[in-house]
């Protein structure tokens, strides 16, 4: 792995995991805080659209599905900002329909374009200089948002509704929430692709949430964790000659099973202390 670094594609992506690393630490805990991870399964779907609108008209990739997936953000904040419970139906036609605008555009698009079939499983190892700093550019976007509203974040996060009466602005944070996934999860896709998106922006908070003793201290947490996990499945993928967002989730998944699996013995023994 040592002797890979030399190579820029190598450099580029773990420039590119680090930075995605940053975007699952702060969108993921607040994802998950927040219980709308199929809303971001959603969001990530309907990213596929701007891919095929890109390669379609022949425009940037990167920008073009970022400005499409925040729109289609800003449509799905619209139906879920009063009633999440009863937008499940639109919620499942725009994931739907976001995928199959990009698919039938594809479909449209003169020969056969690997790229864009990459973003299904991701494309790390590809990842251009350009894209990075483009990358770069949404992760202080992302920061410098999330610091300015933090404390209406977190109080909009452990309860909404008393937030909402306290005068935060809840239906406004959510509209800003969705906007920063629908950035968040174009630049995960590049390093684990589309189908594994949701996975590396839930499991790194998803096992930090009941460790951490505030926000902020879930968010470092998770970013740091997320960005062990892309080493190791960039460690992985190039020892085994294996594919390298699958790899990344693996070491994701194994060491949640792990923990999980650590912290139910531990409670069964505290029970048997009591008894």
């Amino acid at each position: 792995m040592i002797e890979a670094l030399q190579f820029e594609f190598m450099q580029n992506a773990l420039m590119a995991a680090m930075l995605a690393s940053i975007a699952c630490g702060v969108i993921g805990s607040l994802v998950v805080v927040n219980r709308i991870v199929f809303l971001s399964g959603a969001v990530a779907h309907a990213a596929y659209g701007g891919l095929g609108l890109a390669s379609f008209m022949g425009w940037p990739v990167l920008p073009c599905a970022v400005g499409f997936s925040v729109a289609a953000s800003g449509a799905m904040a619209s139906v879920t900002a009063r009633n999440m419970q009863q937008a499940d139906s639109i919620i499942g036609v725009m994931w739907a329909g976001g995928m199959a605008l990009g698919m039938i555009l594809l479909d449209f698009t003169p020969g056969y374009n690997v790229d864009l079939m990459s973003f299904l499983f991701g494309s790390i190892l590809a990842v251009p200089t350009q894209d990075l700093w483009l990358m770069a550019g949404l992760d202080v976007l992302i920061l410098c948002v999330t610091l300015t509203l933090y404390k209406d974040f977190e109080a909009m996060s452990y309860d909404g509704a008393f937030a909402g009466v306290r005068g935060v602005p809840v239906v406004a944070l959510h509209f800003v929430l969705l906007a920063m996934i629908g950035a968040s999860v174009v630049m995960v896709i590049r390093v684990v692709g589309l189908i594994l998106v949701i996975a590396l922006l839930s499991i790194p908070p998803g096992i930090v949430v009941h460790r951490a003793p505030s926000l902020f201290s879930m968010m470092w947490r998770a970013a740091l964790l997320a960005a062990g996990f892309c080493v190791a499945g960039l460690a992985l993928a190039y020892v085994f000659d294996l594919t390298s967002g699958a790899a990344i989730i693996a070491v994701a998944v194994v060491v949640y099973a792990v923990c999980g699996l650590g912290a139910r013995v531990q409670k069964r023994r505290a029970m048997k202390r009591l008894e």
